[in-house]
């Protein structure tokens, strides 16, 4: 059974969909249950997608990268995370908010921040939720205040990828106190070893394990003015726009984990016996199965749809709320039949159907919680 066909995938898209499910195979997979269990870091399996050029080359090539699209970073969300969530987001953060640098940044600042994590020799990572706040963008508190030929951050940010590993961040901060709340925030470059930066790992997590995200306190951290990234007072629609195309890869994210359960479902229950039956012979567990492949495969023609649309601007903010929340409920749903097709066997921690259970909790939070994205879904419909 082959749910992640290319029939639906653009032609541009179908080579680097082909290198990310041969990488995902030899790298990811195999790697999967033992980083889930250890929770650390695989830096390993992120140098060798580094070398095989499926990490960070959303960036152009005038920075050193490939410069893929929309479409092609959605296949390769597609693959990684049908082999394993925590290992895939860690490969996906690499690069996570560079994008805003090389939309809106200087010269200069590419060539310093984004030339090395194009060329594979840095990481980044995007600094916006905090300890009280995390889907209202307009209402995080880390202010950024002018000094002289500095800008002083003082605040905290939670929820971050990368915030121990990374080289620097792209961090959203309060500019300004005007009555129009959304043009209050700004965007820095942010370098983790500023003085006044601390970072330390969030608690561990139930999903998600082998990706890192993080809690900083910025204490007095002083960094140069020519780090703010474009215009002050623009952050919040430079992150909006950034989300939606996050959003449609996001919902990559879901459309591999479900695509992860539903194998691991069909395969169980087709090597099973039950009151002297094959179990996949019951009709209540076909109506199962059935119903996790409706959900899957309409997910996966609304997200392949709506990367078209965002690509094109088109709506953008509509179909990428639209795709996040499909696909991301998709993968839950999916993930629960699964988990009750398996029996007991499903809560045995070595089990990969177990491990895709607690990892389907988070897509349907991160990069804007599905209630919010409903909000989103009424407010701009076409």
């Amino acid at each position: 059974m082959e749910l992640l066909d290319d029939s639906i995938v653009p032609e541009e898209a179908r080579a680097v969909k082909a290198d990310a499910r041969e990488f995902a195979a030899e790298y990811i997979a195999p790697n999967a249950e033992e980083y889930f269990r250890s929770g650390n870091y695989p830096w390993d399996v992120l140098e060798a997608g580094q070398e095989a050029g499926l990490v960070a080359q959303d960036l152009g090539s005038k920075v050193g990268g490939r410069g893929l699209s929309l479409e092609q970073t959605l296949a390769i969300a597609e693959e990684f995370f049908r082999a394993d969530a925590g290992i895939a987001l860690t490969l996906q953060l690499a690069s996570f908010g560079g994008e805003i640098v090389e939309k809106y940044g200087s010269e200069e600042q590419k060539e310093e921040y984004l030339r090395p994590v194009a060329e594979c020799e840095q990481i980044t990572g995007l600094a916006v939720s905090e300890p009280d706040t995390g889907s209202d963008l307009a209402g995080m508190s880390t202010r950024a205040e002018r000094d002289g030929d500095e800008w002083v951050l003082d605040g905290e940010k939670y929820w971050i990828g990368n915030a121990v590993e990374a080289d620097w961040l792209t961090l959203y901060a309060k500019t300004d106190d005007s009555d129009d709340r959304y043009s209050n925030y700004s965007m820095f470059i942010v370098p983790t070893d500023a003085d006044g930066y601390e970072a330390e790992h969030v608690p561990e997590k139930m999903g998600f394990r082998a990706s890192k995200q993080g809690h900083i306190v910025l204490d007095d951290c002083r960094i140069p003015q020519e780090n703010l990234v474009g215009t002050e007072g623009t952050g919040f629609y430079m992150l909006a726009e950034f989300f939606n195309h996050g959003r449609v890869i996001v919902g990559g994210h879901g459309l591999g984990l479900a695509a992860a359960a539903i194998e691991e479902a069909w395969e169980f229950v087709h090597d099973r016996e039950a009151f002297g039956r094959d179990v996949s012979e019951f009709q209540a567990v076909q109506h199962d199965l059935a119903d996790m492949l409706v959900e899957f495969e309409r997910a996966r023609a609304l997200n392949w749809r709506a990367a078209k649309k965002v690509a094109d601007g088109d709506d953008a903010g509509y179909w990428a709320a639209l795709a996040k929340t499909t696909a991301t409920e998709a993968a839950v749903e999916c993930a629960e039949r699964g988990m009750q097709l398996h029996g007991g066997r499903s809560i045995l921690t070595d089990r990969r159907i177990a491990r895709v259970y607690r990892d389907v909790r988070v897509p349907v939070i991160y990069e804007g919680a599905n209630a919010v994205q409903r909000n989103l879904i009424y407010r701009q419909r076409p």
